[in-house]
């Protein structure tokens, strides 16, 4: 279907970017903003918690973006990506990836196995909301987020009659990327059906920096050497997206909810650059299957909320190693890694508030995870045929929640958080937070906040079962995190101006490190070994205004400084990361936004800069021990059009505008200079012409 539509938006020359879908053509300023709130007290629930709601316009910048893209440049969380379409991970705070936890519409989707998520396998075009809770706040969403935790959800489309959006994207690299939305909103029903399909060569150049090549003049002499350019190879991949959504409003003023995400991943993964093999000997393949759904019911009348929802995740993971020994294209299965992910999920909570002074939370989720593992590329030696043998391995996990939130006078909020977790047959200590905001001035709405939380994290069902090394006496990673800083905003509709500083503080015990035994087997085990000591301070501002004569300028950014610090003691004479920054922690990172408009025209420029990140726990700076520090440039033009039946738009982008030869992770290439164009159409349908 999509390959019949892309002549048709060729031909048609045009484009649509979904925030842009219903403006006329002189209203681009009118887009779907996020708006500055001007407000004298916090919402209750609220009181004293960190949190960053990403920008409705980061989130639609482009189809091609993941929400790994989104987050680069919308907060302060460093992303370490393998590569482009690869492995993208969140470190939160100086923490490591499985200590951030992600929900969507309140289920919690990190891998029971692995306990992270992969970003770049969720496209920023199907989240509506996304907001991040910074340390001590994410205790409110869930348990285990050590650094913070990113809650993501779908909503109801706004406009009401039936709409459709259609993007057609083509970039670099031969890549094409489609996104169709159907939706339907009456007086008491919405649905919205939206699919999108990414696929690419992703075959870029880059410079191979671990690779040197000698030049010589006429006579064969050694004149010098230089690093070669070389092809990212077995990068291709093809992704597709389907999300069927479905909202009902019963006469009650409840809601019915019901969201269903269907996944299907097939990629490659380049060799790493250092890897002397012949990169047409070798394939490594990924191939992914998830399917993710959830029902939710909720009711609010006379102050008192309840919901309920619950969920079910299917994951098909499956990783092959291939080879070709004789490079004569028989290649040979040497892994065959294969992993079936079940998960089942429930909650049940309630709100109350009471004369508005006081504000009541209690919740309880439930989680089942079932997971079979193993190797299909093992041969018996007795047969000579592959095993197909799995592991078989469960969790149980409950939660429960209550919360109390009392503002005594207008400027002062007070709020306890308290959290209970079991999960197979142990149970977490009882995990406290506190928080507390005070408006010190009505001028500037000056807010001044702190927080303070403990909070543990159990080890994942890798770390305990894992065959061969798995642990399963590991003791769950704890730690407190310490927050405090401000916030003031400014200005109304025409100008606006939101700034805050946080300073944070927390220590984790018995962090998890896989180490090897030595030169008894070489098998690699988890153990607590670590102690880390992470602080450092978070800076945002958003600034809006409007110019006049149809211009107005939009401008926000971002920076961190991290410092998180093994103070745990040397788990062997020659441990030297005691004292040391953890690896690929940049101490600083910086991004910042500018959005230019002028009628319906837009010019946008994004910046984003981080420091050198070690790769080795000594922190060497020699050749190997460290990842140089790079900045990216991204630059963009669109432009509205617009006629009786339909909305057009057309988006032009050149992404690494200054050539920038970069890692995020060592032996993992970034493309350099490279471009992408959109184009779409939104119709009109039912509306006055």
């Amino acid at each position: 279907m999509f390959r019949r539509l892309r002549p048709l938006a060729a031909l048609l020359c045009l484009l649509p970017h979904a925030a842009l879908a219903d403006a006329p053509e002189d209203s681009l300023c009118v887009r779907d903003i996020e708006r500055v709130e001007i407000t004298g007290t916090r919402p209750m629930k609220e009181i004293g918690v960190q949190r960053t709601k990403l920008d409705s316009i980061v989130l639609r910048d482009n189809i091609s973006s993941s929400l790994a893209d989104a987050l680069t440049s919308g907060s302060t969380i460093f992303i370490k990506s393998y590569g482009r379409a690869t492995l993208a991970t969140a470190s939160f705070r100086g923490t490591s990836p499985s200590h951030t936890q992600v929900t969507w519409n309140g289920m919690k989707i990190n891998s029971p196995l692995f306990g992270q998520v992969d970003f770049s396998l969720i496209p920023a075009y199907f989240i509506d909301d996304a907001s991040l809770y910074h340390g001590a706040s994410s205790v409110g969403i869930t348990g285990g987020g050590l650094g913070g935790a990113v809650a993501l959800a779908t909503r109801p489309v706004d406009d009401e009659g039936f709409r459709m959006r259609y993007i057609q994207g083509i970039g670099s690299f031969t890549t094409f990327d489609e996104f169709l939305q159907l939706s339907y909103r009456g007086r008491s029903w919405s649905a919205s059906t939206r699919v999108l399909c990414s696929t690419s060569e992703n075959d870029f150049r880059y410079r191979n920096y671990h690779s040197k090549e000698f030049e010589t003049d006429a006579d064969g002499n050694i004149i010098g050497t230089s690093y070669p350019l070389r092809r990212n190879r077995n990068g291709a991949f093809r992704d597709i997206h389907l999300l069927q959504e479905l909202y009902h409003t019963f006469g009650d003023g409840s809601r019915l909810s019901v969201a269903a995400w269907d996944l299907d991943s097939h990629r490659g993964l380049p060799l790493l650059s250092s890897d002397r093999n012949d990169e047409k000997s070798k394939k490594d393949l990924q191939d992914e299957r998830t399917l993710r759904a959830t029902v939710s019911w909720e009711r609010l009348a006379n102050g008192l909320k309840l919901d309920a929802r619950a969920g079910y995740t299917y994951t098909d993971l499956r990783y092959q190693r291939l080879q070709d020994p004789e490079g004569q294209g028989n290649f040979l299965t040497m892994t065959d890694s294969r992993s079936y992910v079940h998960s089942l999920f429930a909650r049940a909570g309630a709100e109350y508030a009471l004369g508005g002074k006081w504000l009541f939370t209690l919740d309880v989720t439930a989680s089942q995870h079932m997971v079979n593992s193993g190797d299909f590329s093992l041969i018996d030696n007795s047969t000579g045929e592959y095993v197909r043998q799995l592991d078989d391995r469960s969790r149980f996990e409950l939660s429960g929640f209550a919360a109390v939130k009392w503002r005594p006078v207008p400027r002062l909020g007070v709020a306890l958080n308290l959290r209970e977790e079991l999960y197979g047959d142990r149970t977490t200590p009882l995990i406290p937070a506190l928080f507390v905001d005070w408006l010190a001035s009505k001028r500037g709405n000056v807010v001044l906040k702190a927080s303070a939380a403990r909070n543990y994290r159990y080890p994942t069902l890798n770390d305990l079962y894992f065959q061969p090394g798995g642990n399963p006496d590991l003791r769950p990673e704890q730690g407190w995190t310490f927050d405090a800083g401000g916030e003031f905003s400014l200005g109304g509709e025409r100008r606006s101006l939101k700034a805050s500083l946080t300073f944070f503080d927390s220590e984790i015990d018995d962090w998890i490190l896989w180490l090897s035994d030595g030169a008894k087997s070489g098998i690699y085990t988890p153990v607590n070994v670590k102690r880390v000591h992470s602080y450092g301070t978070e800076l945002k501002f958003d600034s809006r205004a409007d110019l006049g004569r149809r211009w107005s300028v939009l401008i926000d950014g971002n920076y961190a400084w991290t410092r998180s610090i093994n103070r745990g003691d040397p788990f062997s004479p020659a441990d030297e990361s005691v004292g040391k920054q953890l690896v690929y922690i940049p101490e600083h990172s910086a991004a910042f936004t500018a959005k230019l408009r002028w009628r319906s025209w837009e010019l946008s420029y994004k910046w984003c800069w981080y420091s050198a990140r070690y790769t080795m726990s000594s922190n060497d700076r020699d050749h190997l021990g460290y990842v140089p520090p790079y900045f990216m440039s991204d630059i963009a033009l669109e432009k509205l059009l617009s006629c009786r039946w339909a909305d057009f738009t057309l988006k032009g982008c050149i992404n690494n505008l200054f050539n920038e030869e970069y890692e995020t992770v060592m032996g993992r290439p970034m493309p350099r200079l490279n471009c992408s164009f959109f184009i779409g159409i939104t119709p009109k349908f039912g509306k006055k012409r």
